[in-house]
């Protein structure tokens, strides 16, 4: 899992890596920011001025007098954004925009034709909602002050007259909608009306008018038929309840038909009275029983004589209650009959007139709500007719048109801040468009990844000759390390022969083997440089040696090998010169001479360092990689495509050479921060005590003793 602290590492190296980029290419980014900013100027500069009036308006909505119908509301009175889109289309349209050609004669002031001064005019004119606000600005801009101020003023006036023209057109058309509704509608009541007399007439049913509009009639003729109906079905209770007593009475005898009678509320029914009275008499007549009366006494005899007059009596009663029911019973039954023919005839009239009456009350409601709406009607169109007189203006002007002082087009500033934010943002995309495009060696993992051999050395940018420079340089401490690199990279300590090549020319390989050897010398290494490179030779002139004798003299020549080598003005630092030119420098490198020397200087010095032409141009430097130990490869910083160096690689190996490391020159180390890390020494290191070396170099037969003592005894003094 990554930690936070890695994603920040991440993230701020690709922030670094992008950094890195724009100082690289910074010239590039420079360049296209001042030719857009420069455009821009240009084009601001060259661009027409235009002048700005512009016009206020307040737009009103046409809102009715008074409601249509009663409950619905009004039409809002703030503007919608649809509304105002079709007044900005209005006041762009073709009848506006005629009005206003015909009124300041464009047709002839601009000497175009209609239809090209109505374009022209159209492009002219912008319209904009102020925000928050029901006003509109019209805006018009033109190359002359008093053409814009000219053009608002008629264009704001041709709006009013157009937007009155559509007002009163609606107006007159509402008028004319309303009057036609009205006189249909008087049409539909005067029909209504006729309807509804005639079942008047017909039926003789009074009008009643139903302001309430509710429904709420007594209908006679239903409540008689409904009351004839109750009542006969009343007898018939009644009918039913006699029957059932005298039932009863018939059914009962003695003691329960005397309860049963007392019980009946009837009136004259005296059977209520006395039969109290007979049940105390005998209850009198058990309390002398049981006070041991015999039935002979006398007070029994008489209680005895009254229960019996009293039952006589009962009895007597139970006779004319009888006759009393039956003759109730006849009543109610003749009753009912009549009751019934007539609650019949009754119903029949009943259904009849109803019929009638439903009839009528959908006449006279379909009337009254004919008339209403017919009134209402009127109602509006008196309020769309007083609407029409006191109506307001539809456009208010609130800002006039006035001439411009100073021009709004081109807006100077805008157009050059977007001229530098657009070169900025043009520039460094084409910075990161070549830096994608751009195969070639930026870092020291490019080598790495790319050949598959180490970085011996970074060289910094425009380092000199260092034997020529007073003290120590801190330039020198870059080719320290490639000689400490050089010699724990070498797996044999033998192998001491190196050629130097690059894959083109201009790559700073000579300059790094002059310096090289020079470090080397002053490490104590007794160090030869051979200038091999047999097309442009350049190594004499960084000592100011003529080299009109050297390898080719020696390899097509008995010449002695002390005759070639010269001793520079520094210590254990020997110089081969390239000699005449050969027309077949190939051949000459190729033969058995030039491996018997080679073999011949790795035995008489510490390091043989021979320069190369580059090896993708000819084939010298592939036949020098053949007959030497090792090679070094110089390569320049952002030069060549990372494939080219491929090839340089594989064509060394292709003809049995080794290449021990790549060197990696010419590097821009302000510019390209992570090489600081190998350049570090140039903050602390820089030593001052070195001597100045001499110019000039010396011929070897002057040091002769010198060279042949060191020729012949061959001391290595490894300091590391």
């Amino acid at each position: 899992m990554t930690s936070p602290n890695s994603s920040n590492s991440e993230a701020g190296l690709h922030a670094v890596d992008y950094w890195q980029v724009v100082r690289n290419r910074y010239g590039i980014i420079l360049l296209a920011f001042l030719l857009v900013f420069m455009t821009a100027l240009v084009i601001t500069y060259v661009m027409p001025k235009r002048y700005e009036s512009k016009a206020v308006l307040q737009v009103r909505l046409s809102t009715p007098a008074m409601e249509v119908m009663p409950g619905v509301a009004r039409a809002p009175s703030n503007l919608s954004q649809s509304f105002l889109q079709t007044e900005f289309k209005v006041i762009t349209s073709q009848k506006t925009l005629d009005i206003v050609i015909d009124e300041l004669d464009l047709t002839n002031h601009w000497n175009l034709d209609r239809e090209q001064v109505r374009d022209q005019l159209a492009g002219m004119i912008d319209a904009q909602n102020i925000r928050g606000t029901d006003l509109i600005e019209i805006q018009v801009r033109a190359q002359n002050p008093q053409d814009a101020r000219m053009i608002a003023e008629r264009v704001s006036k041709a709006y009013r007259i157009r937007r009155g023209e559509l007002e009163n057109k609606r107006s007159d058309q509402a008028l004319s909608e309303l009057r036609d509704a009205v006189i249909a509608q008087e049409d539909l009541v005067e029909e209504k009306r006729q309807a509804l007399t005639t079942l008047i007439r017909t039926e003789k049913i009074p009008y009643v008018s139903n302001q309430s509009g509710i429904n709420n009639r007594t209908y006679t003729e239903i409540d008689d038929a409904r009351s004839a109906a109750e009542r006969y079905a009343e007898l018939e209770a009644e009918r039913i309840r006699l029957e059932s007593q005298i039932e009863t009475l018939l059914r009962y005898d003695g003691d329960q038909l005397m309860t049963y009678a007392s019980g009946l509320n009837l009136p004259e029914n005296v059977i209520r009275t006395l039969h109290p009275q007979y049940l105390e008499a005998q209850r009198s007549m058990n309390a002398l029983k049981a006070g041991g009366l015999g039935e002979n006494h006398p007070n029994v005899k008489q209680q005895k004589e009254i229960i019996e007059g009293l039952k006589g009596q009962l009895e007597d009663g139970v006779l004319a209650l009888r006759q009393t029911l039956n003759a109730q019973l006849e009543l109610t039954r003749e009753q009912a009959e009549r009751l019934k023919v007539a609650a019949d005839s009754k119903e029949e009239d009943a259904v009849t007139m109803g019929i009638a009456r439903q009839s009528f009350d959908q006449a006279r409601s379909d009337f009254e709500t004919a008339q209403d709406l017919l009134e209402e009607l009127k109602i509006k169109e008196i309020g769309e007719q007083m609407q029409r007189r006191i109506s307001e203006d539809p456009v208010i002007v609130h800002e006039e048109p006035v001439e411009s002082q100073a021009p709004v087009s081109p807006n100077i500033t805008l157009n050059l801040a977007l001229g530098a934010i657009v070169g900025l943002v043009f520039g460094v995309g084409i910075a990161f468009l070549l830096e994608y495009l751009d195969t070639s060696v930026k870092t020291l993992e490019d080598v790495e990844r790319y050949l598959q051999v180490p970085v011996l050395a970074v060289i910094p940018k425009d380092v000199g000759v260092l034997y020529k420079q007073s003290g120590m340089s801190p330039d020198a401490e870059a080719y320290r390390i490639l000689r400490t690199n050089i010699e724990f990279n070498r797996k044999n300590p033998e192998d001491n022969a190196i050629t130097v090549i690059s894959g083109g020319a201009g790559e700073g390989k000579s300059t790094t083997l002059v310096n090289l050897a020079y470090i080397c010398a002053q490490g104590g290494y007794t160090t030869l440089m051979i200038d091999a490179d047999l097309r442009r030779p350049r190594l004499h002139t960084f000592f100011e040696i003529n080299n009109s004798v050297g390898l080719t003299n020696y390899l097509t020549t008995d010449l002695m090998l002390e005759d070639v080598i010269l001793q520079t003005p520094v210590d254990n630092l020997y110089f081969m010169p390239s000699g005449i030119l050969p027309a077949d420098a190939a051949g000459i490198l190729n033969s058995r001479r030039m491996s018997e020397l080679i073999q011949d200087v790795k035995q008489r010095f510490d390091l043989v360092l021979i320069d190369s032409p580059p090896i993708l141009g000819v084939s010298d430097a592939s036949v020098l990689a053949s007959e030497v130990d090792l090679t070094m490869i110089v390569v320049q910083h952002r030069k060549l495509p990372r494939n080219m160096l491929q090839r340089v690689k594989s064509t060394v190996e292709g003809v049995g050479g080794h290449v021990i490391g790549v060197v990696l020159n010419n590097v821009d180390v302000r510019s390209d921060s992570q090489y600081q890390y190998y350049t570090s020494y140039y903050t602390y290191y820089a030593p001052s005590d070195a001597p100045a070396p001499t110019s000039g170099a010396k011929p070897k037969s002057s040091t002769k003793a010198q060279a042949t003592r060191t020729l012949d005894t061959k001391e290595h003094d490894d300091l590391y």
